[in-house]
């Protein structure tokens, strides 16, 4: 499959892009600074740069054409000031959603966050963050041409993936290593039987391959 990722030098994007590549998987990792580039193509992708906050619908639907699965785990990150949560974190993930639509391509998942919630209250960056990131994901559940998934991690932490996770609808408060993210993602990538689901995850005692599998099930 050839596999668009956008946040492409992302921590958890970084890893799925290593990941994808292994499994044979054609990458590209857009991305907004050209300097990430050699990072990029060392993780198995092919860098692409076009800036979500500034670029137009068609800039993105043209990297995203034939395509067979995109991934939006771009962000505007902790110390990006409030204004971006609204551009990155909502805006960008918005545009991607249009962008993956209009090059027709359905399958779509979302890195968002555990907590997500467009009615979510306060006045905190943090608050603002969560809030961005709901509306981004009501935005993606209401496209009837995309088969999507949400993937809302719990506290990330940079620790060794043990491979063992707990994923369902809704797990509780808890952490999960970008590792376990990233192979929760290769994994629901080729499960097109999680299609419309809105998931949870931290980490647990299943196997991911297994987590995956029994939650495409039910």
């Amino acid at each position: 499959m050839r596999i668009v990722i956008a946040g492409g030098h992302g921590q958890i994007a970084l890893r799925l892009s290593r990941l994808l590549s292994a499994r044979g998987h054609e990458v590209t990792g857009i991305i907004r600074n050209p300097e990430h580039s050699a990072d990029v193509r060392e993780a198995g992708a092919e860098p692409v740069v076009v800036d979500l906050e500034s670029a137009t619908p068609e800039e993105v639907t043209a990297v995203l054409r034939n395509a067979d699965a995109a991934v939006f785990a771009a962000g505007a990150g902790p110390g990006s000031g409030i204004a971006r949560k609204h551009t990155v974190d909502r805006g960008a993930a918005v545009l991607f959603a249009d962008a993956t639509e209009r090059s027709g391509v359905r399958r779509l998942l979302v890195v968002s966050s555990m907590g997500a919630d467009a009615r979510h209250a306060g006045e905190s960056q943090f608050d603002v963050y969560l809030r961005a990131k709901g509306a981004a994901d009501d935005y993606v559940r209401a496209r009837q041409n995309l088969d999507w998934t949400i993937l809302r991690p719990g506290s990330l932490t940079n620790d060794a993936g043990t491979g063992a996770v707990r994923l369902t609808a809704s797990t509780g408060r808890g952490t999960v290593p970008r590792d376990d993210v990233a192979a929760a993602l290769a994994e629901l990538i080729e499960t097109p039987a999680t299609a419309g689901l809105t998931l949870e995850l931290i980490s647990g005692s299943d196997p991911v391959t297994v987590a995956v599998r029994n939650i495409a099930g039910n």
